[in-house]
């Protein structure tokens, strides 16, 4: 289900080649189950790039042609900064992906959580020195995912980005395919 909009767009001129995207939260208090966010990058055909994703890049597992992956990973948040980090080199992807949509599930690991519940938590976008994104979550504080951001190839094959905040009631399987569907 989704609960938020979609916002501006960047990455105009040159295009993007190599973002990041960095992830933060807290840790949990003193006795309870530790808190988890992952970043979750799922890309598309250029064919089909509202259909299902081509694949799904996660803690788990990177990109088949190694594009896109983790680089940095935390199970707790650490409340050290950003302790999560997703690295995606639009400039390599092959042109029959078209589309990446990014976002975050949190664990839902005994007693459901929402960004709400987080503390702390927070995602940004960058491309080098330049931030393309900030957010903290609050304009999706009941939802359990939510979609970050969306990369777009247009057709002189130059990538954009656009702010693509909007929550979901999603476990992070159910989140992964339904993340990159189109706004209803």
């Amino acid at each position: 289900m989704i609960l938020g909009g979609a916002g501006k767009v960047s990455g105009a001129g040159k295009g993007l080649g190599k973002v990041e995207v960095r992830l933060k939260w807290d840790p949990s208090p003193l006795g309870e189950t530790p808190r988890h966010l992952d970043i979750i990058a799922a890309t598309y055909s250029a064919d089909d790039p509202h259909g299902r994703p081509v694949y799904v890049v996660h803690y788990d597992s990177r990109s088949p042609d190694g594009t896109i992956n983790m680089s940095r990973h935390s199970r707790t948040g650490m409340g050290f900064g950003f302790v999560e980090v997703m690295v995606v080199e639009l400039h390599r992807l092959a042109p029959v992906y078209g589309r990446v949509v990014v976002g975050v599930a949190i664990h839902q690991d005994g007693t459901p959580r929402t960004f709400g519940d987080m503390s702390n938590a927070g995602v940004v976008v960058v491309e080098g020195y330049r931030q393309l994104l900030a957010d903290d979550f609050s304009q999706v504080a009941d939802a359990t995912a939510a979609t970050v951001a969306e990369f777009t190839r247009n057709p002189s094959g130059v990538w954009g980005m656009r702010e693509m905040v909007r929550g979901f009631h999603s476990d992070p399987v159910l989140f992964t395919a339904e993340m990159g569907g189109s706004r209803r």
